[in-house]
Formats: structure tokens, C-alpha cells, sequence
């Protein structure tokens, strides 16, 4: 059946492409079977807007987008209507801007009993990831880098469908004691130089270190990749949070469990994760210590990705994902996780469950002291994060941490596009910005979990079709 629909969309292009299309990119057969409109003016009616400033949802609103961009918000009653728009009435559905996810990847554990490899995902996520509102992600971090570049060019010609891609360079890691076998340890200072300058010509705007990289080597790192104009994250653990914030790293991934600052007698540039652990778990949440450390991160400049949907796989008490996710697995990977997804439930471990909620708290206060909080799902652990529907989950955890609905929007959207430095194309709904939104049908604002009721999802104002591509992608996650 797939391959007949395929088939007529060749048809269609083929015969009728000047009919079919009036926006001023050409999609390829693999993308046109999913677009649900390409109208030159849209405009959606009656809808509850949440535009992801932050500012309260508002109801009965009209968005107007044309030629790609957002042309018009405002009541009903404010904006006209052109003759010859397609009209969506929105009544009793909601509007987003897209999602700028922030720790993404296009791999995903592997079909192995100890997860110690990891597989591109290179068909499902990138439609996933789309059909789940995210219209851009940032990789963070990358085991084939040639297939993310290839699968950020084909997108951008419209062969194929997914988001706009901000591309970050392999791991950089000083040792091999928590390498992946695709990771390269790096020698040194000046290999470290050439591996940045090389990824760096080949298009690759980002790059991230890794939790054994040494003192050293992130000052090259850094050093090397601010010449370029670039930026620097980090899953770090070698290294503390304040020691990588004044050697100029931008961005620091997972949040503040992650944090090797509050280990005692502390070794320099040795990964401790053990006594990191520890730490985090004895540290009070109100301690003046985290205080001081999210101040200092603040007053540096350097933002935070939270990925809540991956630590809370580990943690007792929280819930299974949800069944669309499940559909999506492969089989052999589905049993894998709901094995041990209920390991986890069963276990009296609550190690996880407490760093869970305080990591929570930390980002809250983060964020209220001014902090660059961003979001991501981070697709690893044992297979419970999977790419779309995770990033969904990764809002409705923020509201579980307890900021409002808009606040997680915000953090979702425009904090994201702030960091990449386009907040004035993408990230909020606003007059003149890229039409990238997203159509949830019902009202997430009275209840969070109508937010997974992804409908339609406009990237650049062509509408794609969720339903379509999760039914399409249905038992492909974990298959290489």
C-alpha cells in the first residue's frame, strides 16, 4: 500500500505539478504524500493562540500566513480575510510555533542486550521528529556525521521530509572509559584543533564534548570554535559546571544532575559519575551552593538543555510511554523497553526518582533566575525516548515541574531559537516570522496531555499531515 501511494504521488507530480504545488519549493515524491495543503495564503480561524513569548494563551484568534511567512495575528474581528485564502477553522484547537528542540539525535539504541551501540535512525526520526511539532532540532552529538549532513541537505531539498537541522560534529572526548565504540578519543590539544576546523568546512555549526574531556582540551575546543563563530556544548563530568562556564562553553546539556561541582575532594579531569551521583543526591534542593553555581551560569551566558524525557525512564513512578510510541518501536526494541521500563517499577532503587525531581527544581530555578533554559529528549537510554512523541513529553514534564503551559512553550521554542541566534525567523508566533506551527486539536492550556493530539505541523507554511507519517512509520524505530 505504501509503495502504490508513492507511486501516485510520481503521478502526480509528474502530470499535475504546477497545479498541485503553489509555494516556491519543489518536494519529491517521498515528501508529497504527506502534505495536506501548500496553499499560498493560509488562514487559521477562531484558534487559542499560545505564541511561545511566554505572553497568556489567548482564544478566538486569527493567524494569516502567506508565502511562507506570518503576515497578521489578531482577534476575528481585526484581520481580513483575503479572497482566495484556505481558511482553517480552528475552533476548539490550539496553535503553537514549532518546536526548536535542543538535544536531538538521529540514532537510538541498538538491538543489543547491553546498549552499548547505536543505530542511525536516518528513516523514521526525521519524519518523526516533524510529526511531533518539532520544525527544528539541534543534533547533539553525532556517531555518522556524514548521514546527518546528507539527511540536512535532502530535507532542505525537499527529497525528503523532516525538520530544519542544525548539525553538531562527533563527540570530542579525551579518554575511552566512557567512549561509545563510534566515539574518537582525542589526543590532544592540536588534534583537537583540526578536527573542529574540519567539521567546521563541512557545514557543521555546533560541537560537543564529552564527560571525560580534560581541562585542556575544552580551551582548544572552545577557543578553536569561537574563532569559527560557532558554539560549544557539553555533557560533561570531568570538568565541573563553573570550571567549563569560565573556559567559555556555551551551552551545557542535561541539566544540573549532571553537575560534578558538589563532589568532594574532587579529582581534576577525571570522570567521577559515581560520586557525582551521590553528590546530586544528598545536595538540597534550596542548598546556597546550587544557588551561587545558577547564578554564575547565568552570568556567563551559558545556557542549559534540559532532557527530562530520558532521565525519567530510569526513575520509579513514572509512566509507561504512551501507546503511539510503543506502535512506532520495532518489536524487538518495544520488548526490550517494556522489560525494562518495569525493572525499573519494580526495583526499591529511588535514586533516580529523587534526582529526577530535584534536576526539576534546578531547572525551574534556572530558568526564574533569568537562565537560557532550553529543551530536548535525547533518544538513548534503553529505547523509552523516541523521537516526536518524546517531544511532547519534554513539555509535559516542564509543566510537571511546575512552570505554566506558556513557560514550557517558551522554553521549547524560543529559547531554542534565541541560542541559534534566528529568534527574529523562528520560535514564536509572530508578524513576520517563518510560518513553522504546529495544529494540536483540543486545548492543552486545560489539560497538558491534549497536547500529544498533534494534527497538522507547517514548516516554511506547508502543512504535513501527523497522522499520516505515525501511521506510516509504524515498527520502523530501531531498525537500522
Amino acid at each position: 500500500m505504501k509503495k502504490l501511494v508513492i507511486l501516485f504521488s510520481v503521478f502526480l507530480v509528474f502530470f499535475f505539478g504546477p497545479l498541485v504545488s503553489s509555494v516556491a519549493q519543489d518536494f519529491g515524491p517521498r515528501v508529497q504524500p504527506f502534505i495536506k495543503t501548500q496553499a499560498k495564503v493560509i488562514a487559521f480561524q477562531n484558534a487559542t493562540l499560545i505564541d511561545g513569548t511566554g505572553a497568556p494563551a489567548q482564544e478566538g484568534q486569527t493567524v494569516l500566513i502567506r508565502d511562507g511567512l506570518i503576515e497578521e495575528i489578531g482577534s476575528v474581528n481585526e484581520v481580513s480575510i483575503p479572497e482566495g485564502a484556505e481558511v482553517m477553522d480552528m475552533s476548539g484547537k490550539t496553535l503553537l510555533p514549532g518546536f526548536v528542540m535542543m538535544h536531538e539525535h538521529m540514532f537510538y539504541p541498538a538491538q543489543a542486550k547491553d546498549m552499548s551501540h547505536m543505530n542511525q535512525m536516518d528513516f523514521s526520526f526525521p519524519k518523526l521528529y516533524l510529526a511531533g511539532g518539532a520544525t527544528t532540532i539541534r543534533t547533539a552529538g553525532s556517531v555518522e556525521p556524514y548521514s546527518d549532513q546528507n539527511l540536512k541537505k535532502w530535507i532542505e531539498k525537499g527529497e525528503i521530509l523532516g525538520p530544519k537541522m542544525d548539525i553538531t560534529g562527533p563527540y570530542i572526548n579525551s579518554s575511552d572509559q566512557s567512549s561509545l565504540s563510534m566515539m574518537k578519543v582525542t589526543e590532544g590539544p592540536e588534534e583537537a584543533r583540526k578536527l573542529v576546523n574540519y567539521w567546521a568546512d563541512e557545514g557543521f555549526t555546533s560541537f560537543k564534548v564529552y564527560q571525560d574531556i580534560s581541562r585542556d582540551l575544552l580551551k582548544a575546543v572552545v577557543e578553536e570554535v569561537h574563532a569559527r563563530n560557532l558554539k560549544v556544548t557539553g555533557h560533561i563530568c570531568s570538568i565541573s559546571f563553573r570550571e567549563a562556564a569560565d573556559i567559555g562553553i556555551d551551552n551545557l546539556e542535561h541539566g544540573f544532575i549532571m553537575a560534578s561541582d558538589f563532589i568532594k575532594d574532587r579529582t581534576l579531569d577525571i570522570c567521577q559519575n559515581n560520586a557525582r551521583q551521590q553528590a546530586m543526591i544528598n545536595l538540597a534542593v534550596d542548598a546556597p551552593e546550587m544557588k551561587a553555581l545558577i547564578d554564575h551560569l547565568v552570568d556567563k551566558g551559558v545556557a542549559v538543555t534540559s532532557t527530562l524525557p530520558v532521565f525519567e525512564t530510569f526513575a520509579k513512578g513514572q509512566p509507561v510511554i504512551e501507546q503511539r510510541a510503543l506502535d512506532a518501536m520495532n518489536p524487538t526494541m518495544r520488548d526490550i523497553y517494556l522489560t525494562t521500563w518495569a525493572a525499573v517499577q519494580s526495583s526499591d532503587n529511588m535514586s533516580w526518582a529523587t534526582l529526577l525531581k530535584k534536576e526539576m527544581q534546578w531547572e525551574k530555578a534556572f530558568f526564574e533566575a533569568g537562565g537560557l533554559l532550553m529543551n530536548g529528549t535525547d533518544p538513548t537510554g534503553y529505547g523509552g525516548v523516541v523521537a516526536g512523541f518524546a517531544n511532547i513529553r519534554a513539555v509535559e514534564l516542564l509543566v510537571q515541574a511546575g512552570f505554566s503551559i506558556e513557560d514550557a512553550i517558551k522554553v521549547s521554542t524560543l529559547h531554542g531559537a534565541k541560542y541559534l541566534e534566528r529568534d527574529e525567523e523562528i520560535g514564536s508566533i509572530e508578524k513576520g516570522k517563518k510560518a513553522d506551527l504546529v495544529v494540536i486539536n483540543g486545548d492543552p492550556t486545560q489539560n497538558i496531555q491534549l497536547l500529544r493530539k498533534v494534527e497538522m505541523v507547517f514548516k516554511d507554511g506547508v502543512g504535513y499531515d501527523s497522522e499520516k507519517v505515525f501511521e506510516y512509520t509504524k515498527g520502523s524505530v530501531g531498525v537500522h
